[in-house]
């Protein structure tokens, strides 16, 4: 059956206002008995150049149905649409980029799904997310709401958040303040996930990529601080 365009309800066309991108990862759980990779708080705020990073790792992780012939994180590589792409990689990924360069009030975000630290949560942190960003609307984080991540990797932690008059505990935001995982278990973890990102951005590094790009992952391989992807695209 074919239906006249005009018979469809509330369908858009042309552009349209988004103020957050949001991006999920499934987490393993993760204790000081046994480290893993699973080390993301509730939700965590990322400079533009971090959160270009991410879609291009696309990391596929813990209990993922689509994933049965392997352990561990997997990539779906750019933006989490290469397996449904065509062209070439690194084409995908200096078009990604320049959503991030030409579209710089926009609000990135992670959110991890399953388990937070030691605690299982399956998707409530992206429900719980939503409607916190959902009720603050267009309103930049203060500096007192928010502090870096132990791993530079992870952007901004929450410092505090309230929810329907509850605070939401400390544990959940900064996982490495979790008596279940401390320090040495968050430690271990955010060198996996930067083991895993080197291993993903080693296929990136050719001449066709922008030498914006390049910058980029060349301060990921690097160790770098979050001031320095700050740095690398700077938000309005």
């Amino acid at each position: 059956m074919i239906v006249p365009r005009n018979e469809f309800k509330n369908v858009l066309d042309g552009g349209a206002t988004i103020d957050v991108r949001s991006f999920g990862v499934r987490q393993p759980p993760c204790t000081r008995e046994n480290p893993t990779y699973g080390i993301i708080g509730l939700f965590h705020i990322l400079p533009p150049a971090l959160a270009w990073l991410w879609r291009l790792v696309s990391p596929r992780g813990h209990d993922n149905p689509s994933i049965v012939d392997t352990d561990g994180m997997t990539s779906e590589g750019v933006g989490s649409y290469w397996p449904f792409a065509s062209g070439k990689l690194i084409r995908q990924a200096n078009l990604l980029l320049d959503q991030f360069t030409d579209y710089r009030e926009m609000q990135y975000i992670i959110v991890p799904n399953q388990y937070i630290g030691a605690w299982k949560v399956s998707f409530m942190p992206q429900w719980v997310a939503r409607e916190y960003l959902a009720r603050r609307g267009t309103s930049k984080f203060r500096p007192e709401h928010i502090v870096p991540a132990r791993s530079s990797l992870l952007g901004y932690a929450m410092y505090s958040i309230h929810v329907e008059g509850q605070q939401i505990s400390r544990w959940f935001l900064q996982v490495d303040t979790q008596p279940e995982v401390g320090v040495e278990a968050y430690d271990q973890g955010a060198k996996m996930l930067h083991d895993f990102f080197r291993k993903e951005l080693s296929k990136f590094q050719t001449p066709d990529l922008v030498p914006l790009g390049r910058q980029i992952i060349e301060c990921c391989l690097d160790n770098g601080s979050l001031t320095d992807y700050e740095q690398l695209i700077v938000s309005q």
